[in-house]
């Protein structure tokens, strides 16, 4: 995607969170655009952080290390946000700050195991199923209490909340629906672990419903690079 466009679509979506926020009485700022970029080329990166972005989302391992090692002259953040095979925990604990997508305690206790003590706490969230669909990963809400606790007492992991991918839908009333129960069990959350502070949720099509919510993440691809490559 070329740097022009690129910088128009970042500009866009910094507006359409200004505006969602107003409209919610929140404060933009309180709102990360996380940038969404698996399957986009090094370059799209580099160019999105001479926009004044530094969160990058991947769901592809192998594809995340590369760019990881090519863009090591950057200051940027990185954030895995696909599924967790237990054979892959060890180079995510290494080389990620943040990770969305815990959804069992026995890859918790591996990413708390597996990272790297000179690195400060690998920072997660736990993934939901709120829509109870058998195609996604997550906790059912049911068993998220426990996970939360087991996962609250891990050495190596600072939990900080909640993420969830809702059934999509064109429906502003269903997105946020879902998006009002993931809030719901992040609010009964605090309750025990009040340190909490962190809602993944909202992407291209739906981060409008997101943010009157509560997101605190919000985590764009199309919106902001175009249709993806795959």
């Amino acid at each position: 995607m070329n740097e022009q466009q690129l910088a128009h679509n970042i500009a866009n979506l910094l507006e359409r969170v200004r505006l969602s926020a107003e409209k919610s009485q929140r404060c933009a700022d309180d709102i990360l655009l996380l940038a969404v970029s698996k399957t986009r080329p090094e370059q799209d990166i580099r160019s999105a952080h001479k926009c004044g972005l530094r969160e990058f989302g991947e769901s592809y391992l192998q594809e995340a290390l590369d760019k990881i090692e090519a863009l090591q002259d950057l200051d940027l953040v990185w954030h895995f946000i696909g599924p967790i095979q237990s054979n892959k925990t060890r180079p995510i604990a290494s080389n990620f700050h943040w990770v969305h997508s815990v959804d069992r305690a026995k890859i918790a206790r591996r990413l708390s195991e597996q990272r790297p003590p000179g690195l400060p706490p690998l920072q997660v969230c736990l993934q939901v199923n709120i829509s109870a669909e058998q195609s996604k990963s997550g906790v059912a809400p049911e068993q998220l209490p426990q996970l939360a606790q087991e996962v609250a007492q891990l050495p190596r992991l600072q939990l900080r909340g909640l993420m969830a991918i809702p059934a999509a839908t064109q429906d502003s009333l269903q997105q946020r629906r879902a998006f009002a129960q993931l809030r719901r069990e992040f609010e009964q959350l605090q309750l025990q672990l009040p340190g909490l502070d962190t809602l993944s949720m909202g992407m291209s099509g739906d981060m409008e419903s997101a943010i009157a919510e509560g997101a605190t993440i919000l985590r764009i691809g199309s919106a902001m690079f175009g249709p993806r490559n795959r």
